[in-house]
C-alpha cells in the first residue's frame, strides 16, 4: 500500500474472561481475568489490535477512557509506531511516565505495531528484522497457592498440555514447610528433566526472603522471582549477593530506564518486563538493547502473542511465559507444540477477536 496509514479512531472494549484455573495468591483469588481489547482503526481499513490485562476489573473504568483519550490525541496521525509512542509519552509530562496513563500508551503502541506490520503484509517479527519460528515457553497457567498434593497433580497436567519442559509455581504460603512440601511434590510429579521457576509475588519482607530463599537455594531452580516488593532494589541486591539461584525481577519496570537502573544496581540476574508497563513493543525493543548490552537474559511477562514476536529479535531472549488467558476471546489462539509457542505466518501479530465471545464476556 503506497498511501500511509492514518488513524481514524481507537476503540477500547472491556471484557471479563473466565479462568480455567483461578489465580490463588496471598492477597486474593481471581476467577475472571479483565482484558481491554484495543482496535486501532485506520482510514484505509486496516485495524491494529492489542489487549491490556490490568489485573482488576475496577481498573478498566480508568484505563478505557485513557486509551480513548489517546485516540483523540492521535486521530489523523500516520501509523508510525515510534513517533506515536513518543508523542503519547510527551502528553504524560505533567502526570508522569508511570501508572495507568503509561499502560494506556503501551496498549496503543502494540496496536500500532500490529497495524504497521499488517499494511506491509508481514508478521510483526519479520517487520522487526526476524523470522517466523517457534519460541521456547514455560507453562504458567496454574500452580498457585493450593494444597501441595493438588499443585503436584496440576503440574503433571500442565506439562502434558503442550509438551512443556518448564513450569512456574508460586510460593509464599503462611508456613515455609508447606512451600517446601509443594516444591518436593512437584519435582517428584514431573521428574528431573522439567525446569522449575518459582515466584513469591512480592509476598515476603527481606528477613523472610533471606530465610526462605536460602531454604530452596539448592533445588536447581531456573530462578527465584520477586520475593520482596518490586522497588526495593537494595534488598534485591542483598539477596542476589547471598544466593546461587538466579534472581528474576522486572514485571513492574515502568519503561526501559527502570530496567537499566536495576541492572546498574546489580539487583537481579534476570529480567522479565511486562508489556503494559515497559511500553509495549517500542519500550520492549529499547529495554532489550539495554539487556543485550549488559548480557542479561530477558524473558516475557504475560502477553504471549506479542511476546513471541519480539523474542525472535531479542539478543538475550530467555523464556516466554505462556498463559492462555486471552484464548477465549481469540478467533484462533496460538498453538503450543513441544513446549514452544508457534507464531502464525500471518500479517501483524496474528490476533483476531471472536466477536461472539467478546459480546458474551463484555462488561
Amino acid at each position: 500500500m503506497s498511501t500511509p496509514l492514518t488513524i481514524r479512531r481507537i476503540r477500547a472494549r472491556p471484557v471479563l474472561v473466565p479462568l480455567a484455573r483461578p489465580v490463588v495468591i496471598r492477597i486474593s483469588t481471581i476467577h475472571e481475568w479483565p482484558l481491554i481489547l484495543i482496535d486501532l482503526e485506520t482510514d484505509q481499513g486496516v485495524v491494529g489490535r492489542s489487549y491490556l490485562g490490568p489485573y482488576t476489573a475496577k481498573t478498566m473504568r480508568y484505563l478505557v477512557p485513557a486509551v480513548e483519550d489517546l485516540g483523540e490525541l492521535l486521530s489523523g496521525r500516520p501509523v508510525a509506531p515510534v513517533d506515536l509512542f513518543e508523542d503519547s509519552r510527551k502528553s504524560l509530562h505533567f502526570v508522569g511516565y508511570e501508572g495507568m496513563a503509561a499502560i494506556a500508551v503501551a496498549g496503543v503502541d502494540m496496536a500500532a505495531w500490529d497495524a504497521a506490520a499488517k499494511v506491509r503484509e508481514q508478521p510483526l517479527c519479520d517487520l522487526l528484522g526476524g523470522t517466523v519460528g517457534p519460541v521456547r515457553a514455560y507453562n504458567s497457567n496454574g500452580l498457585w497457592l493450593l494444597e501441595p498434593k493438588a499443585v503436584a497433580e496440576e503440574a503433571s497436567e500442565l506439562v502434558a498440555e503442550g509438551g512443556f519442559s518448564a513450569l512456574k509455581l508460586r510460593l509464599g504460603r503462611e508456613r515455609a514447610a508447606d512451600d517446601l512440601e509443594t516444591l518436593d511434590r512437584v519435582r517428584e510429579a514431573v521428574g528431573p528433566d522439567v525446569e522449575l521457576m518459582v515466584d513469591y509475588n512480592q509476598s515476603l519482607d527481606l528477613e523472610q526472603a533471606m530465610r526462605r530463599c536460602h531454604q530452596i537455594d539448592d533445588r536447581g531452580l531456573c530462578w527465584i522471582e520477586e520475593p520482596i516488593v518490586y522497588d526495593d532494589l537494595d534488598g534485591y541486591r542483598t539477596l542476589r549477593e547471598q544466593l546461587s539461584t538466579p534472581l528474576q525481577i522486572g514485571e513492574n519496570f515502568y519503561g526501559p530506564r527502570a530496567l537499566h537502573r536495576a541492572i546498574v544496581h546489580r539487583a537481579c540476574d534476570l529480567v522479565m518486563p511486562d508489556f503494559m508497563r515497559i511500553g509495549g513493543v517500542t519500550g520492549w525493543l529499547r529495554a532489550a538493547g539495554i539487556a543485550g548490552a549488559a548480557g542479561v537474559p530477558m524473558s516475557t511477562h504475560l502477553y504471549p502473542e506479542v511476546g513471541a514476536h519480539v523474542m525472535r529479535v531479542t539478543e538475550t531472549a530467555h523464556w516466554l511465559e505462556w498463559q492462555s488467558w486471552a484464548d477465549p476471546i481469540l478467533k484462533e489462539p496460538y498453538p503450543v507444540v513441544d513446549g514452544s509457542l508457534q507464531i502464525p505466518d500471518t500479517p501483524g501479530v496474528g490476533m483476531d477477536w471472536d466477536e461472539d465471545a467478546v459480546a458474551r464476556y463484555g462488561v
